[in-house]
């Protein structure tokens, strides 16, 4: 039996017209949280899943789901989704990717006739990014009970605007108490958003886990003074101390393989004079890692090194972690039907695992998750230039058909 194809095509041509949608000049999308922009991307997506037959839910953090009626609706949905929302430099894909190829299964199941047992859903989560409100992954970390609702409608922008209002005004706080949903089974399909797929020559990557962080702010004392006047041995330079530490950061990481990270994005120097000795250094420290074991030893390094730093240098540094995300499997039974898929459907893939954050670190939470990746040019996202070819993306969507049918079993 030939198995079930999306129109590849009619998923390219969405996620193009999409794309208009707060399109900038070098090709990419800025669509942040909660803006006039996004409510009009929200409003045609919303208007392609009424047209293709789908009722529409929305809770009171603004998540939105479509969904196709099951032959049994009682059982719980097979979801999927992602997030329609962008970096202020976004691309075309990012989010948009996952939530257009779910919509395309849903017009591929209505072209086909097919039924399924349980419900089909399709969602997308509010503020992804982050770009524009605090924290993160905010609509579906709302839904999971990770933080409350109120502390996500306090959240402020840099205009002081909060997204409860930004919710009201915009006309997507939504009646469902964020978690009263439920989900029997959730799939984001994403561009890989890293290099490992199109360095590799492969087109389906199955997502086994999501790597954890740890996010740290490190601040290094020492003492300003003269650069001209001051003998090298007598100076207390926070710069050249912090700098040990930001190697260090890379050091570990190439100590655990083959997914340790270490990152310092974020560097502040004061006075940042050219003539005087750096005082203090402030700078931010990421560390990833697919396990909390790996996590923890990368952890329980950096503090050592601090501490070995401290006592040598005299110079006073503190060491405050500002963020913590879990490393998160994802089920069995959701990898497997990715990998069953992709079998069938004779793709070339291969397991990647996730350094980015995405929603289904949350859906897993509640419920069995899994996710597909198909390449990015270049590796690139986060960024205007952005870009995917367009038979990967057909190629991720008819996998993510197939996953969904296992699950939620077409008749």
């Amino acid at each position: 039996m030939t198995e079930p194809r999306i129109n590849g095509e009619r998923l390219w041509d969405s996620l193009m017209e999409l794309a208009q949608i707060g399109a900038t000049a070098k090709g990419g999308v800025k669509r942040l949280a909660l803006t006039d922009l996004d409510k009009e991307g929200r409003d045609l997506v919303v208007r392609w899943g009424r047209e293709a037959g789908m009722s529409i839910t929305i809770d009171q953090i603004g998540n939105v789901f479509m969904r196709r009626d099951g032959v049994d609706n009682t059982l719980p949905p097979v979801m999927t989704g992602s997030h329609i929302d962008t970096q202020p430099t976004g691309g075309k894909f990012d989010g948009n990717y996952g939530v257009l190829a779910g919509l395309e299964v849903v017009r591929t199941l209505n072209d086909l006739q097919l039924r399924t047992q349980a419900p089909i859903e399709v969602a997308f989560w509010t503020n992804e990014e982050g770009s524009r409100f605090v924290p993160v992954m905010m609509g579906s970390g709302v839904f999971c009970g990770a933080f409350s609702l109120e502390t996500a409608y306090a959240a402020k922008d840099t205009e002081g605007r909060t997204v409860g209002e930004e919710l009201e005004r915009i006309g997507y706080k939504g009646p469902q108490v964020p978690g009263d949903h439920p989900i029997g089974a959730y799939f984001e399909t994403h561009i890989e958003q890293g290099p490992v797929l199109e360095d590799a020559d492969i087109v389906i990557g199955v997502v086994p886990a999501v790597m954890g962080l740890r996010w740290y702010d490190c601040t290094v004392n020492g003492m300003e003074a003269h650069a001209g006047p001051t003998p090298m041995a007598l100076r207390k330079d926070a710069l050249q101390v912090a700098t040990t530490i930001m190697q260090e950061v890379v050091a570990i990481a190439h100590r655990y393989p083959p997914y340790g990270r270490g990152t310092v994005g974020m560097v502040q120097v004061f006075p940042n004079s050219r003539n005087v000795i750096p005082g203090e250094v402030k700078f931010s420290i990421d560390l990833r890692n697919v396990n909390d074991e790996l996590l923890d030893t990368m952890d329980a390094d950096i503090r050592a090194f601090i501490g070995r730093t401290q006592a040598a240098t005299g110079l006073g540094i503190m060491l405050e972690q500002v963020s913590y995300f879990a490393p998160t499997p994802f089920h069995p039974d959701c990898v497997g039907a990715v990998r069953n898929a992709t079998e069938k459907l004779g793709y070339s893939v291969m397991d990647v695992v996730s350094g980015a954050g995405h929603d289904a670190i949350y859906a897993a939470r509640l419920a069995p998750a899994g996710m597909i990746f198909v390449p990015c040019k270049d590796g690139i996202s986060h960024n205007e230039i952005e870009d995917a070819k367009p038979e990967h993306l057909t190629a991720g969507c008819n996998v993510l058909l197939l996953a969904m049918l296992e699950r939620a079993v077409a008749l």
